[in-house]
């Protein structure tokens, strides 16, 4: 059978990801920087994630079922062109002096919007690019790109920053651009599936599917809570100017040090997937990520706080995969786009209001502190959803997974 790669919606879909992510990741260096310096204040960062969080909520779950109902190429296609816009936004804001915080928190809702908007519709069409019998390889080549990118992102931005801030959403914008155009090349995704009325209840079916099937709700919940007390990356711009005294470069390189844990990561999975005992794995790396960040935190080194944030990329990856394979294994077609959106509201709220969580906690007792008891908590919950979800802890083989009945 051809690889993924081989096949060209799928090297397509991976383009654009790897587009959009440069584009993502460099301009969220620039905002980190820009934002922190012009009053100082922790609590802005984490201002920054609640403005990219509040739209989800209010937008993911319709947005999920526009996925299922309309052409997936076609919204994704919308949400890439807003990328853009804001990127441009952005640009502009830089050229006028950037001395206020409210534009960005303007533009960071934006961003939110386009991935409500794109995020169902984007991971719902993947399992229709490649045979299912290469589903799991897929995923993790895909996160090998998707991580190539995001070490490159915050790379390229911070020298990019450096030189000129302009020079960041300049590039960040034809990156997306260049998304756009892959993703409207797609051969797949041009039809709607028309699944279900335009109505509340068949908005709401990946809420009730999610909710009766213990296995997604608890993949799906262990995400919410373990990144949003562990996270660490919205404070990196405090870390790398107030602890480890590194400037804009540095705060790209601590930024693209995760990804080159996960890329380690992917690049195994792709040639040695988890076969067995998937569950316990999974608890397994989220305990082990809260662990991470918890000697991240006590580090005051930047060689140490490299490598804290390589190996929570390293065991973050394992999870993403298992959780992302997972999901479309379980989940009839047809609902796919609404059980992706219910997802992405609980990976929007790990990682933006994860963020506003971490700024919050910054302004209150400091960032170190606030690292430090994010990662206990984080391996607490590893160990609770033992409990919980006992069903979870005992998948063995993702092969043995089959789709559940959709709700009527």
């Amino acid at each position: 059978m051809r690889p993924p790669l081989r096949h060209r919606d799928f090297a397509l879909y991976v383009g654009a990801t790897v587009a959009t992510a440069f584009a993502i990741e460099m301009s969220f260096v620039a905002i980190g920087w820009q934002v922190y310096s012009i009053r100082g204040n922790p609590l802005d960062l984490g201002l920054v994630g609640l403005a990219m969080f509040l739209p989800l909520p209010l937008f993911a779950l319709p947005a999920g079922h526009f996925a299922d109902r309309y052409p997936r190429r076609t919204v994704l296609a919308l949400a890439i062109g807003l990328d853009a816009l804001v990127a441009v936004g952005l640009l502009f804001v830089t050229r006028a002096g950037a001395d206020e915080t409210w534009p960005f928190f303007a533009l960071a809702f934006g961003t939110g919007v386009a991935s409500a908007l794109g995020a169902p519709a984007g991971r719902a069409l993947t399992p229709s690019l490649v045979p299912q019998e290469i589903l799991v390889q897929a995923f993790a080549q895909r996160s090998v790109a998707f991580q190539l990118s995001v070490i490159g992102g915050p790379a390229l931005g911070g020298l990019l920053f450096a030189l000129h801030p302009e020079l960041v959403y300049a590039v960040s914008a034809a990156f997306s651009l260049v998304a756009l155009a892959a993703v409207l090349a797609l051969h797949a995704g041009r039809e709607g599936l028309g699944a279900g009325s335009p109505d509340l209840r068949s908005v709401l079916g990946g809420v009730r599917l999610v909710r009766r099937t213990p296995v997604l709700l608890g993949a799906i919940s262990l995400d919410l809570f373990a990144v949003l007390f562990g996270g660490a990356v919205a404070l990196l711009p405090i870390f790398a100017k107030d602890v480890l005294d590194v400037g804009p470069a540095g705060l790209g390189v601590l930024r693209a040090a995760p990804a080159v844990g996960a890329l380690c990561a992917a690049v195994v999975l792709t040639r040695r997937p988890v076969r067995r005992r998937a569950g316990r794995t999974l608890l397994t790396v989220v305990a082990l990520y809260g662990l991470t960040m918890i000697v991240f935190g006590l580090s005051e080194t930047m060689w140490l706080s490299l490598l804290a944030l390589a190996a929570g990329g390293s065991v973050d990856m394992v999870s993403m995969v298992l959780r992302q394979t997972i999901l479309p294994l379980v989940t009839p077609d047809e609902l796919r786009g609404r059980v992706t959106a219910v997802e992405m509201v609980f990976i929007s709220a790990s990682n933006e209001l994860g963020a506003f969580e971490s700024g919050v906690a910054a302004a209150l007792i400091g960032a170190v502190p606030a690292v430090l008891v994010g990662g206990a908590l984080t391996i607490g919950v590893a160990f609770a959803w033992t409990r919980i979800f006992p069903g979870l802890a005992r998948v063995d083989r993702l092969d043995d997974l089959r789709p559940v009945e959709a709700v009527a």
